[in-house]
């Protein structure tokens, strides 16, 4: 592209204004709008437009400064020596090129290392006398954001050196830098926690580690699951090479990449790229290229660097994941859990060497926070394994025949009532009968927590329910020998037992019934309080939300929720074919105020050291005390084990008093 005078001058700020966006979004927000391809682009642009008219480039230019403006939220980390960004290689001529330039100037043989490019969030961290003190994001390569209690937080970076360092020059520091990023199925256990929480889930494991990371709570990092490897030695004791000092990290004690190789040349260096190309999808964490760099350090120092980047460094980029597409229609899926999920239907687009025609929207708030609708060209990315997701539309694309989502009120399949309470994320079907969630229904319904009915386990209710045998969790009790002698390594001794368990777990009672049905926040202390204070199902199923809610720790949700459940006529209709397989749903109504802990009320979080939720529970409840799922001014008493969460917070926050299992134990005895 050829441009002089005014033309040269507004088309650079146009593409300076733009990049700045687009880093204020990536790194300040962690909400990108363009793909990394189309921002390389740009940015290749104005390089080469203010290489051609130097008059063009301007101090504040981002060709002259690394990522962006640190947060003010966090105070300054000045770094001890910039930390530079690389040029990029799109291609192996690129690459080829990059050492014809290396070995010119360094007029010497050459060797490289090949290291995997996270991609994650780079950090440097100090250690004096071998303990950690101090940790920054890279912010805009001189200056970032100091975010040490969080960078602790982080299991693979060291607090303390396992071994004596000898360091140059006399002095105690050292720099180690690297990169901060999430595996992807931590990820991807995240994203299925902050859907069940209600929360929205994070488009890519980028933009999670990021920022998790910059969380102004320490404690809200270590719920990422943050992984960390060291690549780099700015400064500490003397090196010769980058593998030494590769090896010196890991003797140190950090966590290091498996994957570095040393070719012998550049066909060597482009096999590899090759390779790990090939192969990306195999790994636990998301790479978006290969990172080439000299491997002599004092070649590296005497090579310098141009502007913001080195020469003796380069990142060849693997072809772009993300791509632009349009956004058909959207249609939905009920999920194992009665989730009503959301997909996007796309005009077919090549990612990463995939056809991609469909992808994943999350939830209605995701859709509505993201502004996406239907006939919207959107962004869409593919990481791994993991099904493609629209990341957000383009705006500059819209015409305004877009249309808005929006979610029904009956599920898609079965034709029954919708529940989704305003503060959550997923809509959910009601029907306990659906045919979407059969299996999830028939699994919970026989585990442990719920009728715990030995036998009928994951595989089973998968054969069961897959087969159509079992349509619902009341047909569990019509089974046969016969039915089950069609399944499936189902021998005459294993149906026996089987038989024999369903038919003893007809007297469990019916707060395990409740806990069974999986009624939406229903677990297992809401169910033993409403079991204990109504006595029936047919009760509960009569009443109102107001006198639902007059149970200790239930609340507007749990109340509404219950009633929508009891509200569906196949509910009810299968509630009645458990009452004539002879299901007991029936129990003694606990007498208020009774017993030395009448009237008191318990929430129960995290582990304790040697008693179970169920068992603490027991001993509350025999004492005639409550147990509540829920924290509240109306709890007494909190009782708190190891990894304890919100709850215990809450607590806190209003002055409850809290026990462990210690303090728990010696309040029972008095």
């Amino acid at each position: 592209m050829t441009v002089r005078g005014a033309q040269g001058k507004k088309r650079a700020e146009e593409l300076r204004a733009q990049i700045d966006d687009a880093n204020h979004r990536y790194y300040i927000l962690d909400d990108p709008a363009i793909t990394d391809a189309e921002f390389d682009a740009m940015l290749r642009e104005l390089i080469d437009l203010e290489t051609a008219h130097p008059e063009l480039r301007t101090p504040d230019s981002p060709t002259q400064r690394v990522g962006a403006t640190p947060s003010e939220r966090f105070a300054p980390f000045e770094h001890s020596q910039p930390m530079l960004s690389l040029a990029n290689a799109f291609d192996e001529d690129e690459l080829r090129a990059f050492d014809e330039r290396v070995r010119k100037l360094a007029a010497v043989p050459v060797s490289y290392v090949c290291e995997l490019k996270i991609d994650g969030l780079a950090i440097a961290l100090d250690y004096r006398d071998g303990v950690l003190v101090r940790g920054g994001t890279r912010g805009d390569g001189r200056v970032g954001e100091e975010i040490t209690p969080n960078l602790r937080t982080i299991p693979t970076i060291p607090l303390r050196l396992p071994v004596t360092l000898s360091l140059s020059k006399g002095r105690n520091l050292l720099e180690v830098r690297g990169e901060v990023y999430l595996r992807k199925s931590d990820f991807e256990k995240l994203n299925a926690r902050r859907e069940r929480e209600g929360l929205p889930v994070f488009a890519n494991p980028r933009n999670a580690a990021s920022g998790g990371v910059r969380q102004l709570d320490p404690k809200l990092t270590a719920q990422r699951r943050l992984s960390f490897f060291a690549y780099a030695v700015a400064q500490g004791p003397p090196l010769k090479t980058q593998s030494e000092a590769l090896e010196y990290l890991r003797a140190a004690g950090f966590a290091v990449n498996d994957h570095i190789e040393m070719p012998d040349d550049i066909a060597g260096v482009i096999a590899y790229c090759r390779r790990w190309e090939a192969a990306r999808d195999t790994l636990d964490y998301e790479i978006d290229g290969v990172v080439v760099k000299v491997d002599d350090l004092a070649l590296q120092e005497k090579l310098g660097a141009v502007s913001r980047e080195p020469r003796w460094a380069v990142a060849y980029k693997f072809k772009p994941r993300e791509a632009r597409t349009k956004l058909r229609d959207i249609t939905i899926t009920v999920g194992r859990t009665g989730t009503l999920n959301p997909n996007a239907v796309l005009d077919p687009v090549q990612i990463g060497g995939v056809t991609v025609k469909s992808a994943t929207l999350h939830n209605a708030e995701y859709i509505a926070s993201n502004d996406i609708r239907i006939g919207d060209t959107v962004l869409v990315t593919r990481a791994g394994d993991v099904i493609p997701r629209v990341v957000g539309p383009v705006l500059s694309e819209r015409t305004g025949k877009e249309r808005r989502f929006k979610m029904p009120g009956a599920c898609p399949v079965c034709g029954s009532a919708v529940d989704h309470p305003p503060a959550e994320a997923m809509a959910r079907c009601t029907n306990a009968s659906c045919p979407a969630q059969v299996f999830e229904r028939v699994r919970h319904f026989a585990s442990r927590g719920a009728m715990d009915i030995e036998g009928l386990g994951d595989v089973l209710a998968d054969q069961l329910t897959g087969s159509g045998i079992v349509h619902d969790i009341a047909d569990i009790y019509a089974l046969d020998a016969e039915q089950l002698a069609s399944v499936p390594r189902m021998g005459e001794k294993t149906i026996s037992k089987l038989l024999e368990a369903i038919d003893g777990s007809k007297s469990r009672g019916l707060a395990r019934v409740l806990t069974g049905l999986g009624i939406r926040f229903v677990g297992e202390q809401t169910a033993a309080i409403l079991a204990g204070d109504f006595g029936t199902i047919d009760a509960i199923a009569k009443a109102s939300e107001d006198e639902l809610q007059r149970s200790e720790g239930i609340g507007t949700e749990v109340g509404s929720s219950v009633r929508l459940f009891f509200d569906q006529a196949a509910n009810r209709s299968m509630i009645e074919r458990l009452r004539r397989a002879g299901v007991v749903m029936a129990g003694a109504r606990r007498e208020r105020g009774g017993g030395p802990l009448g009237g008191k009320t318990f929430v129960l979080t995290g582990t304790l050291p040697t008693l179970s939720r169920d068992e603490a529970g027991a001993l509350i409840e025999a004492r005639g005390g409550k147990v509540s799922g829920s924290v509240s001014r109306k709890t007494d008493y909190v009782v708190a084990g190891d990894e304890a969460g919100s709850k215990l917070a809450k607590a806190r926050d209003l002055g409850i008093p809290v026990l462990d299992e210690e303090g728990f134990r010696r309040l029972l005895e008095e």
